[in-house]
């Protein structure tokens, strides 16, 4: 593998779209010598916004004005043509012109042309949305999100490959500690499925990961697993209850410190201590998830974030390439 790593943007997905995009790809290029982007979108507007601050050598421009928008269903994405920024930044990798796909864009749209252009590895049926979590140790790989909203064991299984995989290559000197989310800790609990999985995932011993059984909702967080294993349905209320609860927090301690004068006087004297605290919960260290089982490796960032968010997104892009993502899975399946 070259040392270049060559990321295709779709620069048109998301919020605030391409002005967002390109601040994120400026502000990740500061401290990215060896990454090449290559845009896809609309050339005027793409340009206007990088106004000469990434080097000529390390971007390309595709252009076109066809793209893909937040209220399309995952059909109309697909029919609006291969000429959409998103189709045409996914088609890239296929071809081998780039490592690893970007967007902002429609989620479920990302996912069916992502399946559309991309074969699957070997022995997978099916791919999963995975991302990072804070829990009180560093950060747990959370798999899957809503890709799939019915699994067998089979598929369950393959998602904790995936998924410790996944941080294996985030987090190379670590190892991957695998649990299935459950609604008890004992051996007895949850349905068919998830209790056929704790067998074959119990039964199959690795040197790549270990096996903790099951965990709880309220143990999520606690940083002695991080590789949690669900189907899409659990997996994305838990991710959406989460995000609720972190928000509810920062904005009820916002109004508590900043209303009164005595709370007033007490943010300003613990005011280091409460920006580790934000810092820790800013949704934008976390951004970038990743659809894992493609034989390519496609991201997805938050619609809604920032450029700051786009950034770190980026960084995720990189790490996956440096970490062999795809040969990890392909090795470990």
């Amino acid at each position: 593998m070259s040392s270049m790593i060559k990321i295709a943007v779709d620069a048109m997905g998301g919020d605030n779209s391409p002005k967002k995009i390109i601040d994120g790809v400026i502000h990740h290029h500061t401290n990215n010598e060896n990454v090449f982007y290559k845009f896809f979108g609309d050339e005027e507007q793409i340009k206007k916004f990088l106004d000469n601050k990434i080097k000529k050598d390390k971007f390309e421009i595709v252009n076109t004005l066809n793209k893909v928008s937040s209220e399309d269903s995952p059909l109309e994405a697909a029919k609006r043509g291969k000429d959409t920024s998103m189709w045409l930044a996914v088609e890239s990798v296929k071809k081998k012109d780039c490592d690893i796909v970007i967007s902002a864009g429609n989620t479920g749209a990302l996912l069916v042309i992502s399946k559309l252009n991309l074969k699957m590895i070997e022995n997978i049926d099916k791919p999963a949305l995975s991302a990072l979590w804070p829990n009180k140790k560093g950060m747990s790989v959370v798999l899957d999100l809503g890709a799939n909203i019915e699994c067998s064991s089979k598929n369950l299984f393959d998602f904790s490959i995936m998924g410790a995989s996944l941080y294996k290559s985030l987090y190379i000197n670590e190892i991957p500690k695998v649990a299935l989310l459950n609604i008890g800790s004992e051996e007895l609990k949850g349905n068919e499925t998830i209790k056929e999985t704790y067998k074959i995932l119990n039964d199959k011993k690795s040197e790549d990961y270990k096996f903790l059984g099951y965990i709880e909702g309220n143990e999520l967080m606690n940083g002695n697993v991080n590789v949690i294993v669900s189907d899409g349905f659990t997996g994305n209320v838990a991710l959406k209850t989460a995000e609720g609860t972190a928000n509810f927090i920062t904005n009820e301690l916002k109004e508590a410190l900043g209303g009164s004068l005595i709370g007033k006087i007490s943010s300003l004297l613990n005011i280091s201590n409460l920006k580790k605290f934000k810092k820790r919960l800013d949704p934008r260290l976390y951004n970038g998830a990743i659809f894992i089982g493609l034989d390519s490796p496609v991201v997805k960032s938050h619609g809604g974030t920032d450029y700051i968010g786009f950034s770190n997104s980026l960084e995720v892009c990189c790490k996956i390439i440096k970490g062999n993502l795809i040969d990890k899975i392909k090795r470990n399946i």
